[in-house]
């Protein structure tokens, strides 16, 4: 078995990814958004952090958090995310996939995948790289031709607060001159 390595620095930003069991597209129902909305607040009332940015796609979501100066802990707030939103969400009938004989003896619903990407942000450009991709995601996977054409994300926010030009994202990642280091 892999050994996994997290890098945790109190005070710092992240980068995640995290995404559903066998990608199975059903995060931006209304149900999987309001579970989803209370198991968030939920474990960011015992457990602090501050979301800069989102986005929630089908099958999966990004985004960037801070999280607070004595505790960079994120790995015991995904894991309480994810098994407040399983249990919920399967209890009011909710997607789950097949559970196999590992999940099974964890006692895991198969709702999430197991890991989840993180990205320590390492500086100004770092942070401006991946705060773009969050936002440009939705057009990037063709789910709209224009960024301003999602509605679950925090696009919305920026560019009510200038920091977004109205059509930013309307156009492809070469003419938005956009570079994702991928």
């Amino acid at each position: 078995m892999p050994e996994y390595r997290r890098i945790f620095i109190p005070g710092d930003m992240y980068f995640f990814t995290v995404v559903t069991y066998n990608r199975t597209p059903f995060l931006t129902t209304p149900l999987a958004r309001s579970i989803l909305r209370h198991a968030w607040k939920s474990v960011q009332t015992r457990h602090p952090f501050e979301m800069i940015a989102m986005c929630l796609l089908p099958d999966h979501l990004h985004c960037l958090w801070m999280l607070p100066e004595n505790d960079p802990n994120y790995s015991i707030r995904w894991r309480a995310i994810k098994g407040l939103f399983s249990r919920e969400f399967t209890a009011r009938g909710g997607f789950q996939g097949e559970i196999n004989h590992s999940r099974s003896k964890r006692r895991e619903k198969a709702v999430w995948q197991r890991r989840f990407w993180e990205h320590t942000i390492r500086n100004e450009e770092d942070y401006n790289r991946h705060f773009d991709y969050i936002h440009f995601n939705p057009a990037k996977h063709g789910f709209v031709k224009t960024v301003n054409d999602w509605p679950w994300s925090t696009f919305h926010k920026y560019r009510r607060l200038g920091h977004y030009p109205p059509d930013w994202g309307a156009n492809d990642l070469k003419e938005q001159n956009i570079d994702f280091g991928e």
